[in-house]
Protein backbone atom coordinates (compact mmCIF):
# COMPACT_ATOMS: atom_id res chain seq x y z
CA UNK A 1 0.00 0.00 0.00
CA UNK A 2 0.86 3.70 -0.94
CA UNK A 3 0.69 6.49 0.94
CA UNK A 4 0.01 9.76 -0.50
CA UNK A 5 0.34 13.04 2.03
CA UNK A 6 -0.42 16.63 0.53
CA UNK A 7 0.65 19.51 2.49
CA UNK A 8 0.79 23.09 1.47
CA UNK A 9 -3.02 24.36 1.38
CA UNK A 10 -3.81 27.54 3.99
CA UNK A 11 -5.68 30.64 3.26
CA UNK A 12 -4.55 33.34 0.94
CA UNK A 13 -5.89 36.19 -0.45
CA UNK A 14 -6.98 37.48 -4.10
CA UNK A 15 -3.56 37.07 -6.71
CA UNK A 16 -1.78 35.33 -3.78
CA UNK A 17 0.79 32.08 -4.09
CA UNK A 18 0.67 28.57 -2.41
CA UNK A 19 2.84 25.28 -2.87
CA UNK A 20 1.37 22.44 -2.58
CA UNK A 21 3.37 19.18 -2.03
CA UNK A 22 2.87 15.47 -2.20
CA UNK A 23 4.93 13.23 -1.06
CA UNK A 24 4.50 9.22 -1.07
CA UNK A 25 5.21 6.68 1.47
CA UNK A 26 7.71 4.89 -0.67
CA UNK A 27 9.72 5.04 -3.95
CA UNK A 28 6.82 4.59 -6.45
CA UNK A 29 7.34 7.67 -8.77
CA UNK A 30 9.12 6.40 -11.55
CA UNK A 31 6.10 4.55 -12.44
CA UNK A 32 3.03 6.72 -11.94
CA UNK A 33 1.75 9.52 -13.75
CA UNK A 34 0.87 11.79 -10.75
CA UNK A 35 -2.45 14.68 -11.09
CA UNK A 36 -3.58 17.07 -8.94
CA UNK A 37 -7.41 17.41 -8.44
CA UNK A 38 -9.50 19.47 -6.69
CA UNK A 39 -12.83 19.79 -5.23
CA UNK A 40 -15.10 22.92 -4.49
CA UNK A 41 -18.35 22.35 -2.46
CA UNK A 42 -21.81 21.18 -4.47
CA UNK A 43 -19.34 20.37 -7.35
CA UNK A 44 -17.43 17.34 -9.17
CA UNK A 45 -13.77 16.40 -8.08
CA UNK A 46 -11.94 17.90 -11.64
CA UNK A 47 -8.63 17.47 -12.77
CA UNK A 48 -6.07 20.34 -12.58
CA UNK A 49 -2.68 19.52 -13.61
CA UNK A 50 -0.91 16.25 -14.80
CA UNK A 51 2.15 15.25 -15.23
CA UNK A 52 3.24 11.73 -16.33
CA UNK A 53 5.75 9.56 -16.35
CA UNK A 54 8.14 11.14 -19.12
CA UNK A 55 7.41 14.70 -17.99
CA UNK A 56 4.10 15.50 -20.03
CA UNK A 57 2.17 17.69 -18.92
CA UNK A 58 -1.65 19.01 -18.75
CA UNK A 59 -3.83 21.38 -17.12
CA UNK A 60 -6.95 22.48 -17.04
CA UNK A 61 -8.01 25.20 -18.75
CA UNK A 62 -9.07 27.85 -16.00
CA UNK A 63 -5.45 27.05 -14.09
CA UNK A 64 -3.27 27.69 -17.36
CA UNK A 65 -0.74 29.92 -17.33
CA UNK A 66 -1.19 30.18 -13.15
CA UNK A 67 -0.61 26.65 -12.08
CA UNK A 68 3.13 24.83 -12.36
CA UNK A 69 3.13 20.85 -11.89
CA UNK A 70 6.53 19.93 -11.32
CA UNK A 71 7.71 16.21 -9.59
CA UNK A 72 11.04 15.14 -7.92
CA UNK A 73 11.18 11.44 -8.15
CA UNK A 74 14.29 10.90 -6.17
CA UNK A 75 12.26 12.69 -2.93
CA UNK A 76 8.79 10.88 -4.05
CA UNK A 77 7.11 14.19 -4.39
CA UNK A 78 5.20 16.03 -6.75
CA UNK A 79 4.59 19.89 -6.44
CA UNK A 80 1.88 22.23 -7.37
CA UNK A 81 2.76 25.38 -7.67
CA UNK A 82 0.05 28.01 -7.65
CA UNK A 83 -0.20 31.64 -8.28
CA UNK A 84 -2.46 34.53 -9.12
CA UNK A 85 -5.05 32.74 -7.04
CA UNK A 86 -8.78 33.49 -7.42
CA UNK A 87 -11.90 32.89 -5.38
CA UNK A 88 -12.27 29.87 -7.56
CA UNK A 89 -9.98 27.91 -6.75
CA UNK A 90 -10.89 27.35 -3.25
CA UNK A 91 -11.45 23.77 -2.91
CA UNK A 92 -9.85 20.66 -1.39
CA UNK A 93 -7.20 19.75 -3.63
CA UNK A 94 -5.89 15.80 -3.81
CA UNK A 95 -2.74 14.45 -5.42
CA UNK A 96 -3.15 11.34 -7.31
CA UNK A 97 -0.86 8.73 -8.64
CA UNK A 98 -1.88 6.78 -11.36
CA UNK A 99 0.30 3.65 -12.60
CA UNK A 100 1.53 3.79 -15.94
CA UNK A 101 1.02 0.30 -16.93
CA UNK A 102 -2.41 -0.70 -14.71
CA UNK A 103 -4.39 2.34 -14.50
CA UNK A 104 -6.45 0.39 -11.63
CA UNK A 105 -3.53 0.65 -9.36
CA UNK A 106 -4.48 4.34 -8.20
CA UNK A 107 -3.77 6.00 -5.44
CA UNK A 108 -5.15 9.27 -3.78
CA UNK A 109 -4.18 11.46 -0.62
CA UNK A 110 -6.88 12.91 2.16
CA UNK A 111 -6.56 15.96 0.32
CA UNK A 112 -5.75 19.56 1.21
CA UNK A 113 -7.94 22.71 1.52
CA UNK A 114 -7.14 26.09 -0.09
CA UNK A 115 -9.09 28.98 0.26
CA UNK A 116 -9.03 32.03 -1.76
CA UNK A 117 -10.44 35.71 0.01
CA UNK A 118 -11.72 37.73 -2.15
Amino acid sequence: QVQLVESGGGLVQAGGSLRLSCAASRTIFNMFNLGWYRQAPGKQRELVARITRDGSINYAASVKGRFTISRDNAKNTVYLQMNSLKPEDTAVYYCNAEHTIVSSIDYWGDGTLVTVSS
